[in-house]
């Protein structure tokens, strides 16, 4: 071949790449889908009843606001005790029933919602969870549009999704992107993994579906985290196996039913990966374990590490929280745990979760370490009072933390309680100050405490 030659199949073969490049770049075309699925995606009018914060939004100017705050009184006669709410919903089944936020329909004392062709059909609330933030509504009729659920496992990072809804009352209304996070906790809540996405979500999408390429289900809409009050970027949908399961019960009983294993639980942070000798931050620390729990009875003890849950590895706390959320009562699981830097399995049975009040901790005078690696902390003992309400044998409360010492770079803050460092029980100042004097340089303390009444176990980095 000539130079000719090779310089035309030279330039051949650069335009056939560029226009492969260019055709992967382009959008994906969801029009068809759009088409296909909007038929079962409904908008949702909700009737509520205004609280007194919002009749006063509505009623008083701003200016008297500012002079007189929420002190102004309202004359009831004058004032709508109704507003009226919007969202959205989606047939899950021919016959009649439709999945929506538990936080669209909540205080709900009329439910409509209006189909594609814009009929209005009045709908029932068979049940809500707002702890899921799922909702179950019926309406009455057959042959409703369905829609299809997919495999929320087989979801993955980077590919794009679809949600149809009524952002801000204009209905149907289509926005697509791509998924950005899966298991997503947010503000500490962790019975939900959410699925991250930059999909545009405003109010009125709440309860919309999320669509893979197929045109199935995968999501729930429920928020999105913004400084605003709109859109900006970040929104996270329900995976739809989670909301679905909360239907099943739903439909039977009204209500969702959730196991109960009796552990106060968190993650695995950089410093206490160090001191249980794992190669990274993974598994859920056991903080606490509840007296005459299932617990209990299998033998668990505060400070065991769970690595797997039923075979499952488990990498944070939110991981095993959801595997038990979605686990019947009176089943029987079993869990790998880290003692003593050995591996063990424990088999429990699961009970039926009861509603837990914590207890608050109080303050009071302090007394300062003198002995030891200087921790910067200041504290005092426990009165009986103290240990009789938060059902301690001991402890030390922390008092004052030095800006910048070592507590205060482990994350220990006043009013801290302490229980054990290292295994060994603190049952005065005594105790603290004999423990602490031994600990060495360039090591980490695992710390028990109590903080605001829950358990939990800290990293204290001795340098």
């Amino acid at each position: 071949m000539n130079n000719r030659g090779i310089q035309k199949g030279i330039y051949a073969a650069v335009f056939t790449v560029a226009a492969a490049q260019t055709q992967a770049a382009a959008p994906v075309d969801f029009s068809n889908l759009v088409e296909q699925v909007s038929p079962a995606v409904v908008s949702v009018s909700v009737v509520k009843k205004m609280t007194q914060e919002e009749l006063l939004q509505q009623q008083v100017p701003e200016i008297l606001k500012r002079f007189f705050g929420n002190q102004i009184i309202i004359p009831k006669q004058q004032v709508p005790q109704e507003k009226t709410a919007y969202g959205s919903a989606f047939f899950i089944s021919k016959d009649g029933y439709l999945l929506t936020n538990h936080h669209v329909i909540e205080d709900a004392s009329k439910v409509t919602i209006m189909l594609n062709d814009r009929r209005e059909i009045d709908a029932t609330v068979v049940g809500s969870d707002e702890r899921t933030d799922v909702a179950l509504l019926k309406v009455n009729g057959n042959n409703f549009p369905a829609l299809a659920t997919g495999n929320v496992d087989q979801l993955k990072v980077g590919q794009p999704v679809l949600a149809i809804g009524s952002p801000f009352g204009f209905d149907y209304s289509a926005s697509a992107g791509i998924v950005s996070a899966k298991s997503r906790n947010m503000m500490g809540e962790t019975s939900v993994p959410f699925i991250q996405t930059d999909v545009a979500l405003n109010p009125g999408n709440s309860g919309g579906p999320l669509f893979n390429q197929q045109g199935q289900v995968v999501g729930v809409n429920s928020r999105i985290f913004s400084g605003t009050g709109g859109y900006m970027g970040l929104s996270f949908s329900i995976p739809i196996d989670v909301a679905m399961d909360v239907v099943d019960q739903l439909k039977k009983n009204g209500k969702v039913t959730r196991s109960y294993l009796g552990v106060m639980l968190q993650d695995i942070d950089r410093n206490l990966a160090e001191a249980y000798k794992l190669p990274k931050p993974e598994g859920s620390l056991i903080t606490q374990v509840a007296p005459e729990s299932p617990a209990a009875k299998a033998g668990f003890r505060s400070g065991d590490v769970i690595m797997k849950y039923n075979g499952s590895p488990i990498s944070r706390t939110s991981e095993l929280l959801n595997y038990l959320n979605r686990t019947t009562p009176n089943q029987t699981v079993q869990l790998e745990v880290l003692r003593d830097d050995k591996a063990k399995l424990i088999s429990a049975v699961l009970t039926t979760a009861p509603d837990d009040t914590p207890a608050k901790v109080e303050a009071s005078v302090a007394t300062k370490v003198q002995k030891g690696p200087v921790l910067g902390v200041a504290i005092r003992g426990l009165t009986e009072a103290e240990k009789s309400k938060l059902e301690l044998k001991g402890g030390v409360l922390i008092q004052d933390v030095t800006r910048g010492g070592l507590a205060a770079q482990s994350r220990i803050i006043p009013g801290d309680i302490i229980t054990q460092v290292n295994g060994k029980k603190i049952h005065n100042p005594n105790d603290f100050v004999e423990v602490v004097s031994d600990l060495q340089q360039n090591t980490v303390a695992r710390v028990a405490i109590v903080r605001d009444g829950q358990y939990a176990m800290l990293g204290l980095r001795i340098q």
